[in-house]
This record gives structure tokens, sequence and C-alpha cells, in this order.
């Protein structure tokens, strides 16, 4: 991992933060790639039996770098290199042998909020929130949220949020079973990782089959929904809406 990306070794806990704190940590190029990336190499440490992920600084992520939208609506071949790791990066994470605790320390918006439905254990600070805006800002929904949502809550309530990207406070996450726990903001990593901890000193084999078992509804939900999702994304980078919405933020 580069800076981008941080991971420390504590003992048989890996703790990830995502490492753009000036931007909120909002998703660029190497981040994604990163993000991508992190899950196998996760797997592969013959050591490690827990991770954590939070983001630096005062937010989770802010979201994908409106800089890379910019990018994808001009450049075919970048925006389906992007998707395509996208792709990846949604199974990687259903499919990473470690129980992942995510510890989210303030919003969650977009790809952060994606990776905390693919995470395996939510906690929430009390003033952080969810947040899915691709639709309003003019994509396909087609990672995380969507995908998973309606396993974690109910399917109109995947729908609503989905549609309009509202924010949801963290003890609204709770309450319809997108967050397991809500702290104070200063306790939300540690709680995080006390719960990280005890799953790493519980039998390996079968917290990770286990694991195994319950992601495997998981991804047989994905796998039906996620080739449509990724290609009619893409196709909405050529809209006008896209390119009024990118537009109008980068000149404001």
């Amino acid at each position: 991992m580069s800076e981008a990306i941080t991971i420390e070794a504590d003992g048989p806990l890996r703790i990830v933060r995502l490492n753009r704190p000036e931007q909120l940590n909002a998703i660029n190029d190497e981040l994604h790639l990163e993000l991508t990336q992190l899950f196998p190499k996760l797997s592969a440490d013959a050591d490690a039996r827990a991770a954590v992920i939070t983001g630096a600084g005062r937010a989770f992520s802010a979201g994908g770098d409106f800089d890379l939208l910019d990018r994808m609506a001009k450049d075919r071949g970048l925006r389906h290199s992007v998707i395509a790791e996208g792709r990846e990066l949604v199974l990687n994470m259903i499919r990473c042998r470690l129980p992942v605790v995510a510890a989210v320390n303030g919003p969650a918006v977009g790809l952060g909020c994606s990776v905390i439905a693919l995470s395996d254990v939510v906690y929430m600070a009390e003033s952080a929130y969810l947040s899915d805006p691709h639709v309003v800002v003019g994509l396909v929904a087609a990672d995380g949220g969507p995908l998973t949502w309606p396993l974690h809550t109910s399917l109109l309530l995947a729908k609503e949020y989905a549609f309009t990207g509202d924010r949801i406070s963290a003890q609204r996450a709770a309450e319809i079973g997108l967050a397991n726990h809500v702290v104070p903001d200063d306790e939300v990593l540690s709680a995080a990782l006390a719960t990280a901890k005890k799953i790493a000193a519980l039998p390996r084999q079968a917290v990770e089959a286990t694991k195994r078992v319950l992601n495997m509804h998981l991804e047989r939900a994905v796998l039906a929904t996620i080739d449509f999702a990724m290609a009619s994304e893409s196709e909405s980078f050529n809209t006008d809406d896209l390119r009024a919405n990118v537009d109008r933020f980068l000149k404001g």
C-alpha cells in the first residue's frame, strides 16, 4: 500500500485507514485501486485474523472525487478500467477471509458507504452518517448499497435511500439494520477494535468458514445483479444529467 491506505499490524489485527484526510478520504484513482487490492492482500497475510477499517481525519470517506468522475466521463478507457476495478472490489470484499469490522468515524458517502455495506460488523460514531448519492449525481448506483442493502434492510428502505441519496444518521442506520452499534465519536475505533480482538481470539477455521457460509448468500445476490449494474453505470457517464452535475460541482 502507498500513503493512500495505511495498514497497521497489532498482533493478529490489521488496522486499515483510508488516508486522504485533507480530501475527506474522497476516492481518487489511487485510493480506488488500492481498495481493490487491499482485501486479497489481507487474505494473503497468514498472521492476520481480523481487520478494522476506518478513515483518517474527520471522515470515513466523502465518496467519489469529482475530478475522477470528470475524467471518466471524457475517457471511455479510464471509465471501463475504473468500473472493472469496482466490480473486483465488491467481490474481493465479499470473498475476503478475514472478518472486517468498520469503524465509521465520520461521513461515509458513495463508495465509502459501499465499503460499510460490505463490511461484516459496523460501528458508527454518533455524528457519522451514510449516504449513497449516485442517482442524485446522475449515475446508476452499481456497487455496495443497492447490491447489498436489500439483505440488510427492507427492499422499500433500500429503494428510498438509493433513489434519494438522503443521509442516514447513525441512529437510523442501526434501527434499520445498516449498522450494528452506535457509540460516542471518541469511542468508535476502540469499540471496533475490541470486537475485532474478540473475533481474532476465536477458533480461526470456525470463524473464517462461518463468514464464508454467511457471505455465500451475499455473493449469490451480488452476482445476480452486478454485471447489469456496472454496464448501466458506464452508460450513465454519457448522459447530460451527469455532465451537468459534474460541471456544476467543479465550477462551484
